[in-house]
């Protein structure tokens, strides 16, 4: 089985650090993985995505063309990237930044107000791992079981602060419920 990730928004809102999860979580899985990150020149602000792509066979490719998953955290990346999600796909929508619905009806939609989630709880910043736990939730793309040794993997040393606020996040959006 191989699943395709897009994640996209906003440089700034963790873009690249929830693909790289994913990745590593694929590997501690035996998956094989390609992790492919993509971001404008002007990083913060602006336009961010990352290609995940975790199966069990070897992949070919880290490019992504139609998503099988399409993680949308601002307006501008779902309406560029809607129309290529694959029928029956997946497209996650960060409803705190986006107000508009998916037009799409053959696919699978779910709306989770991350951002608005991650200022509730004091997790400024963590809409993207939010999401990620909604992720592991709807899809079972990966298993929440190993949920802190992914997290181990890419939370640097200097940054040991943020362990704990990161498995928060991913648990919260794991366990929502609309």
């Amino acid at each position: 089985m191989t699943t395709q990730i897009l994640i996209a928004g906003f440089g700034g809102q963790g873009i690249l650090f929830s693909g790289k999860f994913l990745a590593y979580e694929g590997l501690i899985e035996d998956k094989n993985v390609s992790w492919l990150p993509s971001y404008g020149p002007e990083m913060r602000g602006g336009t961010a995505s990352c290609s995940v792509i975790l199966s069990d066979e070897k992949i070919g490719s880290p490019i992504i063309d139609k998503p099988d998953v399409l993680v949308a955290m601002n307006l501008p990346s779902l309406d560029k990237y809607e129309d290529s999600t694959v029928e029956n796909g997946h497209i996650f929508v960060d409803s705190s930044l986006i107000s508009r619905e998916v037009k799409r009806t053959d696919v699978n939609v779910h709306y989770i107000p991350a951002t608005k989630i991650a200022s509730d709880e004091g997790l400024t910043g963590l809409a993207n791992m939010i999401l990620v736990g909604y992720i592991i939730k709807k899809t079972g793309v990966i298993s929440i079981e190993n949920l802190e040794a992914g997290l181990k993997k890419v939370v640097s040393a200097r940054k040991q602060d943020l362990f704990d606020l990161n498995k928060k996040a991913i648990e919260l959006g794991y366990n929502y419920e609309k």
